[in-house]
């Protein structure tokens, strides 16, 4: 310190000198650790930039195979999902990133820093129909180089920007005049127009909303009372019910036309799965069953459908009921209460089982899941052991799968003769390698336990061999339950018996309306505004897919 002190200058020029020199170190002191900062924060956008472009890519190469090849396994649908949740997260992180990256480029705008620009993927233009709104931003009114004010129009830059108006709400207020008679005295009046519902307060787009909301998109009503009020309109529970239990009602006509044209088909797929229902002080466990009818993957001219059943048990007289007039293929698992079902002479038709390859190559996968013993072992759990035979079962199996994929969609002529050329060898090599390795093993081997699931079954695991109606897996049914395994985290569990038999209904059209890239919603609000006045002999014209093809008609004309 002392060393110091007498290195200070004494004289006061000098010393000026020395303060404005050190002033100076400490601002480029200063500005190199703002620019290094900058750096720091662009090198940081830039890696988060590349993590989503990737992520972004990777997902788009994977929708590109599915839509090409279809889905390679049960774990697919997983897989998307997961990979557009981790491209969520990067491309959340890498705008943030890139903000941040921005503003630190900001604070150096004395050096030559250059700012972080990220690539984004090109984005699509914003549709046509949406209506547009012109903010003109005034232009200047001189020259801003010489001061002139003798400016002429040279075109415009156009910045589009998309934006929401929030829900509005209304009241349409129908008026009929009323004309007296000056001859007779007698009064006039137009017709009352007709209600969705009778003496009813709801337009048709508002129900639409409801009862999409609650089937389509798993939001109780309680929730949608709560939303409604804080936007002003103070709608009650049962209010809200009310109209929901007259949709249903009102929509009747509609899914007993939809049920007739699923089973008229010669092929249905069929499922079940689990919901709860409340009880007195707990909840029980219901079915919702599902018959699916999709004749695409043979280039069927047949729309596809769904329709859903509710049951308070698993027995097998549901099924025996809701098929009762059926007779075809059924694609199924192994549920022991289709057995009556497939009976010889049954009335009034046979019904032949076609079994699911997808069900048989899981009971193999779990137990050849690589994947999922590499995260046992990453967690430091109990590793499940890895089966040689599961696996090399799996490898078999996926041959078929390649086929399949193959020839989905053409006519069933060329699908079976495809399936004699290339799966009758596949089909045998299975059988042989099976039975022969079966023969070695303990009937309590978990392995031989899935080898037996498809020897005992071998003529339902073959059948798709001599028709090409059949699909190797029962997928279609599966879909169609998805939504239903996703809401039942949303709406707990359904209220009553009768709940749960509306549910299947409204779920029959809302899955149908999807399978038919028809917006739910919007043939809801048309069909219920319509169907009052509807000739009932007509009513066929409200399904899905004639509505779809009367509104594409109707867009053409307008």
């Amino acid at each position: 310190m002392d060393g110091d002190l007498h290195d200070t200058p004494e004289d006061l020029e000098a010393l000026r000198a020395a303060l404005i020199a050190e002033r100076g170190r400490r601002i480029a002191a200063e500005a190199h650790a703002v620019v290094a900062e900058a750096d720091a924060a662009a090198a940081k956008a830039r890696l988060s930039g590349n993590e989503a472009l990737i992520a972004h890519l990777k997902l788009q190469i994977e929708k590109m195979r599915r839509e090409l090849f279809g889905s390679r396994s049960e774990r697919t649908a997983r897989l998307l999902d997961q990979m557009e949740l981790q491209l969520e997260e990067l491309e959340a992180s890498a705008s943030e990133d890139d903000l941040a990256a921005e503003r630190a480029a900001a604070r150096t705008a004395t050096t030559d820093v250059a700012a972080f620009v990220r690539k984004r993927p090109a984005r699509k233009p914003f549709p046509d129909h949406l209506p547009r709104e012109r903010v003109i931003v005034p232009g200047p009114t001189a020259c801003a180089c010489c001061g002139s004010s003798r400016l002429s129009k040279l075109g415009e830059d156009v910045t589009e920007t998309l934006e929401v108006i929030p829900r509005q709400w209304k009241v349409i207020q129908h008026v009929r005049e009323k004309f007296t008679c000056r001859d007779c005295e007698r009064i006039s009046q137009a017709p009352a127009p007709f209600h969705v519902i009778p003496r009813g307060w709801a337009g048709p787009s508002l129900l639409a909303m409801i009862v999409f909301e609650k089937f389509g998109q798993h939001q109780p009503l309680n929730r949608q009372a709560e939303r409604y009020a804080r936007e002003g309109l103070p709608l009650s529970l049962s209010t809200l019910a009310d109209q929901v239990g007259a949709c249903v009602g009102v929509l009747a006509p509609i899914f007993e036309r939809l049920e007739a044209h699923v089973f008229s088909a010669a092929r249905v797929h069929g499922d079940d799965t689990n919901v709860p229902v409340l009880a007195k002080g707990k909840t029980d466990t219901a079915h919702i069953w599902t018959y699916v009818r999709d004749d695409r993957p043979f280039g069927g001219a047949g729309p596809p459908a769904a329709v859903f059943y509710y049951s308070r048990d698993r027995a097998g007289e549901h099924p025996e009921r809701h098929l009762a007039g059926f007779s075809g293929i059924l694609q199924a698992d192994a549920y022991g209460g289709y057995s009556k079902l497939y009976a010889a002479g049954r009335s009034p038709g046979s019904i032949q089982e076609a079994a699911c390859w997808a069900h048989a190559r899981r009971k193999f996968f779990v137990q050849a899941d690589i994947e999922a013993n590499a995260r046992q072992r990453a967690s430091k759990k109990t590793q499940s052991p890895i089966s040689p035979l599961a696996l090399e079962a799996v490898r078999k199996i996926d041959v078929l799968f390649d086929i399949e994929r193959a020839i989905n969609g053409i006519d069933v002529g060329a699908r079976k003769a495809a399936r004699q050329e290339k799966s009758v060898p596949v089909i045998a090599d299975i059988e042989a390698w099976m039975r022969a390795e079966r023969a070695r093993m303990s009937r309590h081997n978990d392995v031989a336990k899935a080898m037996d699931y498809v020897l005992k079954r071998w003529d339902a695991f073959t059948r798709f061999l001599e028709d090409g109606r059949i699909c190797i897996t029962n997928n279609a049914a599966e879909r169609a339950l998805r939504g239903i395994a996703l809401g039942r985290k949303s709406w707990l569990f359904a209220g009553s018996d009768r709940g749960g038999q509306r549910a299947a209904a409204m779920y029959s059209l809302i899955v149908t309306c999807k399978l038919n890239d028809v917006d739910p919603q919007a043939w809801l609000a048309d069909v219920l505004a319509r169907i009052a006045d509807h000739p009932v002999q007509r009513l066929a014209e409200l399904l899905p897919w004639c509505w779809a093809a009367e509104h594409e008609r109707r867009k053409l004309a307008a």
